[in-house]
């Protein structure tokens, strides 16, 4: 490639011997994906309707957002009892059914499972409340009351993360004063949660992703953190060092490993690892602790050749050091979507079809296959407590949970029939311009671009369950893939980050993120910017 000079990064090994290992995961926003009765909320009864769809998609499994009991502080990640579903989702019957259905198309499960808090209407925080001296109390970080908080500990939202009982008693709550820490060296709360795995799992279902992973565990003594975490930041660090990744955390790990062993076939375990080195968040994919640890670089990271080929040559090493694969993810529930965060639907479809060809699984959110963008939500409409406790200088996460479009046959969008109740977030004007039914008719829609994308990784052995070599040559990342010993058909991804076209070596087009790219000529193929293409190679090197 005239006027680049290569960079080489990394070559990274990996194999494949369970489903997790190269699956694609589709998580679906419980209350915005599907509303079975009419009253404005998802619920388990219209994700039954729409696993047809999970499969046409080609997922492998499904992960559903916390549907437990809840005080209604954090979009269900405030629970209030763990081995039940909220009325407005449906029921434990529900779940079983949902399992039963998502087994019956050949689809896993996942439900979200909440260990770092509780709801501060939980039982166990009511208990407490009245009662100081209580085996609750216990169960939670209580400190004597003073006329100032026991530290500088701040909230993931925005302030103090310490909040008084009304006898003035301190209590701690990384996230909302509404979400109560567990104190995780009290044996009863692992006890207790040894409990609901067995619960659940005993129902069928396949796994867990598991909430604030890297959290659970605080420093004994309370000590001051030396920073404040950002929400600018890649994930938690030194800053944190006091309330995040404290090594201890490991024993818990291994022991939900051991109960998820227990069934046949054994469950499966996804933590949500959210620290800056990549290096610790690969310790939490180690063979007898979680199958798989997101980290969250590439999902926080913007346009950018350089960000993009460094934490996917790292990412790949890391893990293959932990004897893991490496889980992928570009968008979830706490995240703007792509379409807004890259500034184009066009970088965001490159951007798919990089992720999609990496080794490891692919986690996709619920209506990124549809390219939609960040929903604007009045401020009036807004419910994330992450909007309030920042009195309105971050725009907080409704904006990706706005209710997803199926149909363009009425305002609702098919997310509830006609005649319903108003969606429990309001649907943008125009937003059925991005409806699954007229996006299924359109071969070169983002819908089609993802489908084609999944049924070529069942096709080519070396895309998700391959190897992987990294190499960036200016703003081109170049992704070397590789099937597993005996398979045919090396794939190369390119993806052009650049502003100008680039001219790379292919033999075969299989599928290009814009589908006005032209198959190779002479063994170069024509790569506009912001575009990704899936090629064979042609064994010509332009570096």
């Amino acid at each position: 490639m005239p006027g680049m000079s290569a960079e080489p990064i990394v070559f990274s090994r990996g194999t494949r011997t369970a489903w997790w290992r190269d699956a694609v995961v589709y998580q679906v926003y419980l209350r915005s994906f599907a509303d079975g009765n009419g009253d404005g909320v998802g619920d388990f009864a219209g994700l039954r309707s729409r696993l047809g769809y999970l499969k046409s998609l080609g997922a492998d499994a499904v992960w559903v957002t916390p549907h437990y009991p809840s005080g209604g502080a954090d979009g269900g990640y405030d629970v209030i009892d763990y081995k039940a579903v909220d009325p407005v989702y449906g029921d434990v019957e529900e779940v079983r059914g949902l399992v039963e259905d998502a087994h019956g198309l050949g689809l896993k499960v996942l439900l979200d499972i909440v260990p770092n808090h509780t709801s501060d209407q939980h039982a166990w925080f009511q208990k407490a409340l009245s009662d100081p001296d209580s085996p609750e109390a216990a169960r939670y970080h209580f400190l004597p009351a003073s006329e100032e908080p026991p530290n500088n500990w701040q909230s993931m939202f925005g302030g103090p993360a310490w909040s008084r009982t009304p006898d003035g008693r301190w209590y701690l709550h990384l996230f909302t004063p509404r979400q109560p820490d567990l104190n995780w060296d009290n044996p009863e709360v692992a006890e207790d949660f040894d409990e609901t795995l067995r619960f659940w799992f005993d129902l069928g279902v396949d796994g867990f992703r598991v909430d604030v992973a890297y959290g659970l565990f605080k420093d004994p003594q309370y000590r001051d953190n030396p920073g404040v975490y950002s929400p600018t930041l890649f994930g938690h660090g030194p800053e944190q060092v006091m309330t995040t990744n404290q090594p201890r955390i490991h024993e818990i790990w291994r022991r939900w490993r051991a109960v998820a062993d227990s069934y046949e076939p054994g469950r499966m375990l996804v933590g949500e690892v959210s620290l800056a080195d990549l290096r610790q968040v690969g310790l939490y994919a180690r063979p007898d602790e979680l199958q798989h640890a997101f980290q969250f670089r590439l999902l926080k990271s913007k346009w950018d050749a350089p960000a993009f080929a460094e934490t996917i040559a790292e990412a790949l090493d890391v893990f293959e050091s932990a004897g893991a694969p490496a889980p992928w993810v570009l968008g979830n529930h706490d995240k703007a979507r792509q379409v807004t965060r890259y500034g184009s639907l066009r970088r965001a479809r490159a951007a798919a079809l990089l992720m999609l060809s990496l080794p490891g699984s692919a986690y996709l959110y619920a209506g990124e296959e549809l390219g939609l963008p960040e929903a604007e939500v009045p401020d009036a409409a807004k419910q994330d407590p992450i909007f309030f406790r920042s009195g309105g200088t971050r725009a907080g996460r409704d904006g990706c949970r706005v209710p997803m479009p199926w149909d363009d046959h009425d305002r609702l969008a098919g997310f509830s029939a006609a005649g319903s109740a108003e969606p429990w977030l309001p649907i943008p004007a125009g937003w059925q311009s991005y409806a699954v039914n007229r996006q299924a008719a359109d071969p070169h829609s983002t819908l089609s671009l993802y489908r084609q994308a999944i049924s070529l990784r069942s096709l080519y052995p070396a895309l998700g369950g391959g190897l992987g070599a990294v190499t960036r040559i200016g703003d081109v990342i170049r992704i070397d893939l590789v099937a597993r010993s005996g398979d045919p058909d090396p794939v190369t991804c390119w993806i052009n980050m650049s502003s100008s076209t680039a001219y790379v070596p292919a033999r075969k087009l299989l599928l290009a993120s814009d589908p006005q790219v032209a198959a190779p000529a002479g063994g170069i193929l024509a790569l506009p910017a912001d575009t990704a293409v899936w090629v064979t190679p042609s064994g010509v090197d332009l570096r």
